[in-house]
């Protein structure tokens, strides 16, 4: 005679809670390296921006008597600076603009900066520089 053995049918709660809470894990890891991608894609868009500054610089230079005095009154450049959140300082002889940036690249706690300017620098720095005054030195990144 044949022994009747009854089947297991569906999961029983403990396996669906160890199977959602692992997803839960997975989900959550994804979800952190997507803000920091986003970080990264933030500050690809203000490097781009504060460096298109470069080129509308020049013309204005060009086009205002050789001085690079209204660089930042400019109304190109006041938008790319808008758009990035940057500070942007210029006198007769030099221009500097610099953005914060999401991400931390050295890792060190502090804010970094992408500065640009008339020398035809462009870096990354720890803290504010270009509107610290108005000498054509405080004007040049680094």
């Amino acid at each position: 005679m044949m022994k009747n053995y009854m089947t297991k049918r569906g999961f029983t709660l403990i396996e669906l809670l160890v199977v959602i809470a692992i997803i839960g894990i997975l989900a959550s890891v994804v979800l952190a390296s997507l803000n920091s991608a986003r970080d990264k894609g933030e500050d690809a868009a203000t490097k781009s921006n504060l460096n298109n500054i470069r080129a509308q610089a020049e013309i204005v230079y060009d086009d205002d008597s050789r001085s690079y005095a209204a660089v930042c009154s400019d109304t190109n450049v006041a938008r790319a600076i808008t758009e990035a959140g940057a500070a942007c300082a210029d006198t007769d002889a030099a221009w500097a603009a610099e953005a914060p940036l999401n991400a931390d690249a050295d890792g060190d706690g502090n804010v970094d900066y992408y500065c640009v300017d008339s020398t035809g620098n462009s870096t990354e720095v720890e803290g504010a520089t270009t509107s610290a005054g108005t000498d054509d030195s405080d004007l040049v990144c680094g």
